[in-house]
Formats: structure tokens, sequence, C-alpha cells
């Protein structure tokens, strides 16, 4: 597996400094965060999960710890809307250019607005998807954000 993707050449051209984690990706799995978290030994909370969402029918990215669930109450707060909802699959994939189990919210087709989990910056480090199914990226919390572009906020029910 390849460790080049549009997320970790994104994260280079940022001067961001990572590391990268392979785990054998399990598309049968309930909750595939979970399982890339015990893949390769680490806290569900310190590992993140990226989903795509549409913020008053606009897209948006969000990233929260793997063990959490979104509360659409306050990821439409975060990006200043009224109603929000779970972006379709397909429509994700087509956005970001990555596949579902793939996204990162590091060097998507299209940028959109970025919001992370405020919890995650307690983290001394935390594991995102690196733009492919099996490939997470070890960065800072701080370094994420940046590299994002993102704003931080509460995110989770």
């Amino acid at each position: 597996m390849s460790s080049s993707t549009q997320a970790t050449l994104a994260l280079t051209r940022a001067g961001v400094a990572f590391s990268v984690h392979h785990y054998d990706y399990d598309p049968g799995a309930d909750r595939i965060g979970l399982q890339a978290a015990e893949a390769i030994g680490e806290p569900p909370h310190r590992v993140l999960k990226t989903l795509m969402v549409e913020v008053d029918g606009k897209p948006a990215c969000t990233v929260i710890p793997s063990d959490c669930e979104l509360s659409m109450k306050r990821v439409a707060a975060a990006f200043g809307g009224k109603a929000a909802q779970m972006m379709k699959p397909a429509a994700a994939e087509r956005l970001t250019g990555f596949r579902v189990g793939g996204i990162s919210p590091f060097g998507q087709k299209r940028k959109v607005p970025t919001a992370i989990e405020a919890a995650a910056l307690g983290e001394a480090y935390v594991i995102i998807n690196g733009g492919q199914r099996g490939l997470m990226v070890q960065l800072a919390p701080g370094d994420a954000v940046k590299a994002a572009a993102a704003v931080t906020a509460p995110l989770v029910a």
C-alpha cells in the first residue's frame, strides 16, 4: 500500500510533521473508526473519523473521535447554519476525491469548511484518515487544525 495520497501530499506541502500507520481495512466493520483504532492499537478518542455533512444544503467536513456520534445541532451551530445532515456517501466521494472509509480532511478535491471536535486539542497527538482505506496519519492536533484550515467546536452529542 502506498503512503502517498492527496492527503499526505497536502500535509507535506503545508510543512506539517506526520507519521503514517497502515492497517487492514475491514469494509464490513460496524464502525470503521473503531475498527481502525483497534487495528493500530490506539484509544478510540485519539483516532478521529472524518464525516462529510451538509449544513443548510452546503457541504462541510467534520472530524470527531471515532467513539463519538455527531450532534447535528452542534454541527449546524459550528458552521453558522440552522440545520445539518449527513452527506450521502456517493456525494462525499465525488466532492472529496476519496472513497468512503478513506476520506481525509486534508487534500480534498474541493475545499469545504471544516470543523474539528474541540476536545481533540487536549490530546498529545491525533490520528486521522490519510486519504486511503487502511492508511492513517498521526500528527499534533494543532497541526491538523492548521493543515485543514479548520475551526474547532464542540461537535459531538
